[in-house]
């Protein structure tokens, strides 16, 4: 081996660990000229281990190493200036598949004036990258997959609102009339928060664009008249998970179509005012509008089903429900502070 390669220090050790290594390894001089490579190097990329020592790295191979942005960071490596660490490149080679590579280069330095040597290991992530980039295929397809049917989902709603409404139009029983415009506008609350979850991201909900256009989806399907009847819809810049925020759409629908049937009799104008606020784990929601208040006693009506919907909803998220008088109307509060808020009876739900 020529002297001007090798000095006699470098012969037993360093060249021992180098060959024998089980990663793929290159031993440089400052000028890329290859001192050693490890056997597994040679095996990785079809290397002549006869023909490596002496032999410049770009000429290693069929040339498929003359990479000039590896050079280049490999000789600011040489000279003190920098590291090579984590640097990704592709090796391509003649009628072989490209290779993902992450390279590592480091000077070697015994604290003794010398020549400067470098450490090129070499980690081969093509397996990794391409089960990476199939997860990531999955997870798009997935959401795809997701997004076309609960697309589907809001549309079939629709229709089954549609059907709902027309034979609500056809009965002559008022009573049969009520309970399918009832359970029109549950089917249409469920299609509004099926709707606004088919245009979310992820697992997470931003609360603000979602009541804003939940409350626009109610306003344009249960208000006929904007003129008498606002609902408007006040929330903070809080992002919740999609499960919490599917309950929130349906508790507030719920409270809507509530306030709609019994605050406002006889066309009385009026507000529905829905507001969201959090503070880490707490937060609150609350529906209050300014209609002619709740019955007590015995006038009070019996618990409908919308009463049963937002307190198993309420439940399950582990909050408590505080109904007041707004002076005028009724005030519907829901909060979770860690133990559950003592309930009161709601007023009458549709």
């Amino acid at each position: 081996m020529p002297h001007t390669l090798l000095e006699p220090a470098e012969a037993a050790s360093t060249l021992a660990v180098v060959v024998a290594s089980n990663e793929p390894l290159l031993f440089l001089t400052e000028d890329l000229v290859v001192i050693a490579a490890s056997s597994s190097f040679c095996r990785a990329f079809a290397v002549d281990p006869k023909t490596v020592f002496g032999r410049h790295l770009k000429d290693l191979g069929h040339g498929e190493w003359k990479m000039p942005k590896l050079v280049s960071l490999l000789k600011t490596t040489a000279s003190g200036s920098a590291e090579v660490e984590a640097y990704e490149i592709d090796l391509v080679r003649p009628d072989q598949e490209t290779r993902n590579l992450v390279m590592h280069a480091k000077v070697l330095a015994d604290g003794q004036d010398g020549p400067v040597r470098l450490l090129l290991a070499i980690t081969d992530v093509t397996v990794a990258r391409a089960e990476a980039r199939h997860k990531d295929d999955l997870i798009r397809e997935k959401a795809i997959l997701v997004k076309e049917i609960q697309h589907r989902v809001a549309n079939s709603l629709q229709i089954i609102a549609s059907v709902l409404m027309q034979s609500a139009r056809r009965v002559q029983s008022e009573e049969a009339r009520g309970y399918l415009q009832s359970a029109h506008h549950r089917v249409m609350s469920i299609a509004a928060v099926q709707r606004q979850l088919s245009g979310s991201d992820g697992d997470t909900v931003v609360m603000r664009d979602y009541l804003v256009q939940l409350g626009e989806s109610l306003s344009a399907s249960m208000i006929p008249d904007p003129e008498c009847l606002r609902l408007t819809v006040t929330v903070d810049d809080s992002v919740v998970p999609a499960a919490l925020s599917v309950s929130m759409g349906l508790i507030v629908t719920e409270l809507v179509i509530n306030a709609l049937k019994h605050a406002f009799p006889e066309k009385r104008q009026g507000l529905i005012a829905v507001d969201y606020r959090s503070e880490g784990t707490e937060w609150t929601l609350s529906v209050i509008d300014d209609g002619v208040g709740m019955d007590t006693g015995e006038n009070a009506p019996k618990a409908g089903l919308g009463t049963g919907i937002v307190e198993a909803l309420t439940r399950n998220l582990d909050a408590g429900i505080v109904v007041s008088d707004a002076e005028p109307g009724t005030a519907v509060v829901i909060s979770h502070r860690g133990a559950k808020t003592q309930k009161e009876d709601l007023p009458p739900a549709a």
